[in-house]
């Protein structure tokens, strides 16, 4: 009796509030009051009204909580150690607290719901549950809440942590992890912070990760939910370790769990896809062949398929081509770059068509592998065609670049700027326009000048009238004498510069 006197204690210490409300209201005990008060108050029950009932009443409700484990958990911890899951359950509440009764009556336990399943990261290795998702409960109507959950290492943990290397100093690489997610039962769950999340681990404050900048006018900071390392925090002892999580209760339900895992780099994860998920180049040419093969349907035939042999993400010749299994499109990325962002920035999505790409689905082109080691550096671009061959696509700026060193000119250059003999350019091409050709025809003849070596006669176009007098000029010139007998006729067609002499043609 003494045993299942212990046992009874022992569930009851593990009751969430709920539980101690209904055990406490079935024997006619007042329900109020906080957690700690509901705990003592049902031990003190158990211990002074023992019966058989009661032992019933208890072990129903702790089978509702652990209904697989119940007689091994009871066994497995000490008596000594308190356990406590203050305001965590495991299944949601389909009533308000206080209503899990009627007229001191307990109501039929709802039947157990799945347990909710965080989804595994790659990253992170489980090892061992230390606290299975279990759910926070609100204890009031406050928007802040509080709620606590103890676990404790055993010797083989402690030196698991211990003897493990370090990721850098004072990183371990096995930790204790603490992840959050969405209360739900179907499918896996991603990791997802409420708000104004605070992590107290041994009344220290862990560090949770913040808000990434946004760069996009508009758009909210986003949070990284990724696992809390509490490993720095904890006793690495047998000592009970006490987690305190403070978290915004806006309407959404949350569950917690704890474990202990294996961390891996990004070095360690990009070993493990060049031995296990390497595509062979024959089956990435039978995928190429696949995509070009002539439907008869279309309207469109494709001949060939363009890929870069620059990765989306920096902008760099590919080193590791590395695609989706599941995406439609033969455009690679940087393995290692990938792996690198996703371990600073887990986004797990491709860079390409943003679908998402987890690691468990990412191969290495085996193809592109080669094409990159037989293609120099300069070439940016492949083609794949229809028979599985490629070929490199050359620049179009490289091409018109050699096109125009590799060309001579069509006809050949004139020079139309060849100088006279006389020293001066050639004026353009034309017959003399002046009204006087007679005149500019003797002007020529008599002025003195010579035609040049193209055949053009030497024009003094300066020249007037004056200046043909006094080289003898004619009737005009005699006209102008007879009119001037009285005083002097002024010199026409005296100018302060030099004359110019134009050639004509």
């Amino acid at each position: 009796m003494a045993a299942e006197l212990v046992e009874a204690m022992n569930m009851v210490k593990s009751f969430r509030v709920s539980d101690l409300q209904t055990l406490l209201a079935s024997m006619g005990r007042s329900k109020s009051g906080l957690k700690q008060d509901l705990v003592g108050r049902a031990l003190r029950l158990v211990q002074t009204e023992y019966s058989p009932e009661l032992l019933k009443n208890v072990r129903q409700l702790y089978e509702t909580r652990f209904p697989k484990a119940s007689s091994w958990l009871a066994a497995r911890r000490p008596e000594s150690v308190p356990v406590n899951y203050p305001a965590l359950n495991s299944s949601p509440r389909g009533t308000a607290q206080g209503t899990d009764y009627l007229n001191g009556i307990p109501k039929p336990a709802p039947p157990p719901v799945a347990e909710v399943k965080l989804v595994p990261l790659p990253f992170y290795h489980n090892l061992e549950t230390l606290l299975p998702p279990t759910e926070l409960i609100a204890q009031n109507s406050e928007k802040l809440q509080e709620s606590q959950c103890v676990f404790e290492l055993t010797p083989s943990q402690v030196e698991q942590i211990r003897n493990s290397s370090e990721l850098r100093p004072g990183m371990k690489s096995v930790q204790v992890v603490l992840r959050i997610c969405y209360t739900d039962s179907i499918g896996v769950q991603e990791d997802q912070y409420p708000p104004n999340i605070a992590v107290k681990v041994n009344q220290s404050y862990c560090h949770v990760p913040g808000y990434y900048p946004s760069n996009k006018p508009g758009v909210e900071p986003r949070r990284p939910c990724r696992p809390v390392n509490i490993t720095p925090w904890l006793h690495l002892s047998t000592v009970t370790n006490r987690v305190t999580i403070t978290w915004g209760n806006f309407g959404n339900r949350y569950s917690v769990a704890v474990y202990l895992v294996r961390v891996f780099t990004s070095g360690e994860l990009f070993n493990q896809l060049k031995h296990c998920s390497v595509e062979s180049p024959e089956r990435c040419r039978e995928r190429i062949q696949d995509k070009l093969r002539f439907d008869p349907e279309s309207e469109i035939a494709t001949t060939g398929l363009r890929v870069s042999l620059i990765c989306p993400l920096v902008k760099m010749r590919l080193g590791v081509p590395c695609r989706v299994l599941t995406c439609a499109h033969l455009q690679c990325f940087d393995a290692v770059f990938f792996l690198q962002m996703n371990e600073k920035k887990p986004t797990w999505t491709c860079p390409v068509c943003d679908k998402p790409a987890p690691f468990e689905l990412l191969t290495i082109d085996g193809l592109l592998s080669e094409i990159l080691k037989e293609t120099p550096e300069d070439v940016e671009e492949i083609e794949y065609l229809t028979d599985g061959s490629w070929r490199p696509i050359r620049d179009d700026k490289e091409k018109e670049r050699e096109r125009e060193n590799s060309c001579t000119p069509d006809c050949p250059v004139v020079d139309i700027c060849v100088p006279e003999a006389n020293g001066h350019s050639p004026a353009h091409s034309g017959t003399n326009q002046t009204g006087k050709s007679g005149s500019g025809g003797a002007s020529a003849g008599t002025g003195g000048t010579s035609a040049g070596s193209g055949g053009g006669a030497v024009v003094d176009l300066t020249l007037d009238d004056s200046s043909e007098e006094e080289g003898g000029g004619g009737a005009e010139d005699s006209e102008d004498t007879d009119d001037s007998q009285d005083s002097p006729a002024p010199k026409r067609g005296r100018y302060d510069y030099d004359k110019d002499l134009v050639t004509a043609y």
